[in-house]
């Protein structure tokens, strides 16, 4: 297993971490297999979603936000209920075919961390198993 930080600077953003995984890929030699990306956080997430607009991650944060807002009928008492709900909805991992040492990503297709607690300093793990 491999694993890197991501640092945030927002208290909902979402930053693409495709290459970081594609180095945690390198890093291992496996050539074809699944690649397990997770978040060991329980306000944030790993999503697959399009990287070519920066309107679409801008949407995605807006329309979560709308689904849970900050402030609700929460009992949880740190404040950040809206956060758990959106992970929750998210997920916390995300699996990705392997071939011949690529990644198995459609043409606008990147991977997400997705931070819903920040600013924080987070760790990303990522299992490659081979064939």
């Amino acid at each position: 297993m491999r694993s890197f930080h991501v640092a945030t600077g927002q208290r909902n953003q979402m930053i693409e971490i495709t290459d970081e995984v594609r180095r945690c890929v390198a890093e291992s030699g496996v050539e074809d297999g699944i690649v397990t990306v997770f978040a060991a956080h329980t306000t944030a997430a790993i999503t697959i979603n399009e990287n070519a607009d920066p309107d679409v991650v801008r949407d995605l944060n807006v329309h979560l936000s709308r689904l849970s807002p900050e402030k609700g009928d929460y009992r949880h008492a740190e404040g950040n209920s809206d956060s758990h709900l959106k992970s929750t909805l998210v997920g916390a991992s995300e699996t990705v075919l392997l071939n011949r040492g690529r990644l198995i990503l459609g043409t606008w297709q990147g991977i997400y961390f997705c931070e819903f607690d920040g600013p924080r300093q987070r760790t990303i793990h990522v299992k490659v198993i081979g064939q």
